[in-house]
């Protein structure tokens, strides 16, 4: 399958039998143009929604008349199951930005989960979550957890292969921390040329490695 970055927590997940996901899409622009990456121009089949906020929910935007899922329970994806894990988008049990829903993605051998913007320590989720193959996980803080969070995180959730995403870069002007932050914590970082990775279950590494993607946008 198929995993490409556009920014931000944007993902298209392209599974080999046809299926496209794409996960919290954003809307260019918005936030007064805070946040800068490109419209995003691909078509897809299913589109998951962490929460309703703009930076992460631009479904409305998205060609190909997908069917939007942003509830937690159990969902099919063609051939993807999808399992929607209610969290919350701070540290005091969504009093000061509500809720967020975590996506386990398990389809073609691999279990993938998107955090959405994630603010606490998924301690009392894990157990429904572990163990992740490929975490897409948010380490900018602020809004999310931070650096040493997503450390703790991608142990706690037994994750083997992490590309980080929401954090700050030249098209996003959130108060947030930037890559380095994340990265100088862990001696195993490959940084990948390309928006886009192939990957399938034999080639996820055993020990913990963080993938940095190029945002498409």
């Amino acid at each position: 399958m198929r995993i490409k970055w556009y920014g931000h927590a944007a993902f298209l997940l392209h599974y080999s039998d046809g299926t496209k996901i794409i996960t919290d899409p954003y809307v260019s622009g918005c936030f007064d143009n805070s946040l800068r990456y490109s419209p995003i121009s691909d078509e897809a089949d299913f589109v998951f929604i962490s929460h309703h906020h703009p930076d992460h929910d631009g479904a409305a935007n998205i060609r190909g008349n997908p069917r939007v899922i942003d509830q937690p329970g159990i969902h099919t994806a063609g051939s993807v199951m999808v399992t929607g894990i209610r969290t919350f988008h701070d540290s005091e049990q969504g009093r000061l930005r509500g809720t967020n829903i975590v996506y386990l993605f398990s389809g073609v051998g691999l279990r993938i989960a998107h955090l959405g913007d994630l603010g606490h320590l998924p301690e009392e989720q894990a157990p429904s979550i572990r163990p992740v193959d490929i975490l897409l996980l948010p380490v900018g803080g602020f809004y999310t957890i931070g650096p040493e969070a997503a450390s703790q995180t991608i142990s706690l959730l037994q994750a083997r292969l992490v590309i980080p995403m929401h954090y700050k870069t030249e098209r996003l002007d959130f108060p947030i921390a930037d890559l380095e932050q994340f990265t100088r914590l862990f001696p195993n970082v490959q940084r990948i040329e390309n928006d886009a990775i192939e990957v399938e279950s034999k080639l996820i590494p055993r020990e913990p490695q963080v993938w940095v993607l190029k945002h498409s946008g």
